[in-house]
């Protein structure tokens, strides 16, 4: 009887062998491959937040652009003229809405930066201390093509910092990742006083 169970026994371990290295490659292949998959899934939850901050604020842009156009030119004399203060809000407005970090731009009046051109004050409040800059052109000239004329419009741009997740898993991978590190927009309306 000892016989038969040690013939027995010995059948057993060769294939219990196999079966414990198949295992031990699955785990080895698991753990090279769980770093890229990390990476991955980190990269497309980062560039789908990028893309998606940067669709809300050619939103907000754009509906700036679109009431500051529609107001009156007769005040751009004016340190703050209404039609400045009006896309101001509205981007305010916006971004408070969409729950986007404004960086400060709450009680912040624009300053006058150009010929036509209003510009929010150094705003600090995002993370790693840059700010969010918005620019308001009443003036931005377009030119008409074939005509030689000018089309004046209101240009609405904003530059927003935006937080990579991505470079500081691309960096434990050994890869140097350098994004922008603004999402900046831009949006055009045909004034229409």
């Amino acid at each position: 009887m000892k016989s038969w169970l040690h013939l027995r026994t010995r059948k057993k371990f060769p294939l219990r062998r196999g079966i414990l290295g198949e295992r031990g490659t699955q785990i080895v292949e698991f753990a090279v491959s769980l770093p890229l998959l990390v990476l991955f899934v980190v990269g497309i939850f980062d560039f789908t937040g990028a893309l998606s901050l940067k669709q809300k604020l050619t939103n907000a842009a754009r509906d700036a652009a679109r009431v500051a156009a529609a107001d009156p030119a007769t005040d751009l004399g004016a340190a703050v003229p209404v039609s400045v203060g009006d896309a101001y809000q509205v981007v305010e407005n916006y971004l408070s809405s969409e729950n986007i970090n404004n960086c400060g731009l709450t009680g912040t009046t624009p300053a006058l930066s150009g010929t036509l051109t209003w510009k929010s004050p150094a705003l600090t409040g995002c993370p790693g201390n840059t700010g969010l800059v918005v620019t308001i052109n009443r003036g931005c000239a377009t030119p008409i093509q074939g005509t030689g004329v000018d089309m004046v419009n209101t240009c609405v741009t904003i530059q927003y910092p935006y937080q990579w997740l991505f470079t500081s898993v691309s960096g434990l991978m050994g890869n140097s990742f350098i994004p922008p590190a603004n999402i900046t927009t831009t949006a055009t309306s045909f004034n229409e006083n």
